[in-house]
């Protein structure tokens, strides 16, 4: 341990402090997803420093300088993130504060709530036709090979929205298809997790066994993250009942399949496809869960940022990246010259090729991390305080709807973007969080639409004593009792 430098337990402090602040606003509504945040940074880079053996790795690949500063800018991230949720939650959140957290209210009293469960038939329907709408679009496209889209891990995976690397025409449209296929997938897990209506959790069921094999035999994970785990989430800490060891100890078990299946995907999806890999050699809980992940390395790439702009090799681009991916949901056919994402960083990375057919003029992109991400656009100082700024921005976003988690849809929206939280951690980009996007835009449509659906704002659970109330603009406090001396009464009292 001695070799890790003193920033690096000065991020374990920040860390811990960070954590125990996040724990105690839970029910204002900033506590969980700020907790994402701080765990997020927790994996992608502390746990990078231990999965991939910081002493024999990155002590030798790196000076003793840049690890140093490397860990002050997570840091001074960290920092600066903590200070800045509470005010960016006030300002985008105003009208809400008063309302207590919704998902602390389910976890205390239940999900059997009238105004949650009718929300989520409603939901199901709704996502269960956009979802047959797909299939009809991916049937014409497929023909054939339709068969295959339901059941991959009979033959092999198809492709209904597969595109080139550099979109052309309205390829943009395929994407958009693909995500919205995610975003009701995981919907139809949530509804099966803490749904209490019969009928609708079992067909939800069935779509799951239809639709997540599309996810779970395919050949990324940051996909089965999205799609499976806000269901696990949910149904832990939601539904079922019981004490929190309880609890950890099923998350527990269930970590230990998922980490297994994503190993056996690392370790066969260079070779072969995804399916054809489980029929040949079949999956093995204990093997599987020794093979060593690729990609968990946030925290090296930092490391190669500092190193690269220390050298001269590389120059931060001053907001053109975060602009790339501003833009990003602007078709190409409607803007030819739209900036690509990441390639001055894949170029330095050594991953520029001579090749006109590339487009992209790289063999791949590499992740820059959230935290590098903020550095390649504005530097070592600025660069991080602006990537904990956005972060800030995103909290506040799930914050909202938590406060308002008795809306249509907010629930599986909200566990949704609490895992599209990790996956943030290797760069904070729309890419990642278009099914979080495209699905609030569909609620936002639909309360404009159709406000009849979308349900009351904070109705008093089930079970639950009345709500407190107090005044416009003044906090609650607790009411202070007046302490009075036997045989004496205070004015206007009764004995």
């Amino acid at each position: 341990m001695s070799v890790y430098p003193i920033s690096f337990w000065v991020v374990l402090g920040v860390l811990l402090a960070g954590g125990i602040w996040s724990v105690r606003r839970i029910k204002d509504g900033i506590g969980i997803p700020m907790l994402a945040v701080i765990g997020t940074v927790m994996v992608w880079y502390v746990g990078d420093a231990f999965y991939n053996d910081y002493a024999q790795t990155y002590a030798t690949m790196f000076a003793d300088d840049v690890l140093q500063h490397a860990w002050w800018q997570v840091a001074w991230f960290l920092v600066v993130f903590i200070a800045a949720v509470p005010y960016i939650h006030r300002r985008i959140n105003a009208r809400f504060l008063r309302q207590q957290s919704g998902v602390y209210q389910l976890a205390r009293y239940g999900v059997n709530q009238p105004a949650l469960q009718r929300q989520l038939d409603i939901l199901f329907i709704g996502c269960a036709a956009i979802y047959a709408i797909l299939v009809i679009i991916a049937a014409t496209r497929l023909k054939g090979e339709m068969f295959y889209f339901f059941f991959p891990y009979l033959g092999y995976k198809p492709q209904p929205w597969g595109r080139g690397r550099i979109g052309t025409g309205f390829d943009a449209l395929l994407s958009f298809a693909e995500y919205i296929q995610m975003m009701v997938s995981a919907v139809f897990g949530v509804v099966v997790a803490v749904s209490t209506n019969r009928r609708t959790r079992i067909l939800a069921l069935i779509l799951c066994a239809i639709a997540w094999p599309y996810y779970l035999f395919d050949r990324t994970r940051n996909t089965i993250l999205a799609v499976i785990i806000p269901a696990i989430l949910t149904w832990v800490f939601l539904r079922i009942r019981g004490s929190v060891l309880k609890k950890a100890a099923i998350l527990a078990v269930l970590f230990l399949f998922v980490n297994a299946w994503m190993a056996f995907i690392i370790q066969n999806r260079g070779t072969q496809s995804i399916a054809n890999a489980f029929k040949e050699k079949g999956f093995n809980l204990k093997k599987e869960s020794s093979v060593h992940h690729e990609g968990l390395n946030m925290f090296e790439e930092l490391c190669w940022i500092n190193t690269f702009i220390k050298k001269g090799i590389y120059e931060p681009n001053w907001g053109a990246r975060y602009f790339a991916e501003l833009v990003n949901p602007i078709p190409r056919a409607l803007w030819h010259g739209k900036p690509l994402i990441g390639i001055d960083y894949a170029i330095a990375r050594g991953q520029g090729i001579d090749n006109a057919e590339s487009g992209a003029g790289v063999n791949a992109t590499i992740s820059t991390g959230m935290i590098g991400q903020g550095i390649v656009n504005f530097g070592g100082i600025l660069g991080p305080a602006a990537a904990a700024l956005l972060m800030s921005f995103w909290v506040a976003v799930l914050a909202r709807q938590d406060l308002n988690i008795w809306k249509l849809g907010r629930l599986p929206l909200y566990a949704l973007g609490l895992i599209l939280t990790f996956n943030l951690g290797r760069d904070i980009t729309l890419i990642t969080l278009y099914p979080f996007v495209f699905g609030s835009a569909l609620l936002w449509f639909l309360e404009r639409h159709q406000p009849h659906l979308a349900g009351p704002s904070n109705p008093n659970p089930v079970n639950a004593p009345p709500p407190a109330t107090m005044p416009a603009g003044r906090p609650m406090h607790r009411r202070r009792i007046r302490r009075v001396r036997i045989g004496v009464h205070p004015p206007n009292s009764i004995p």
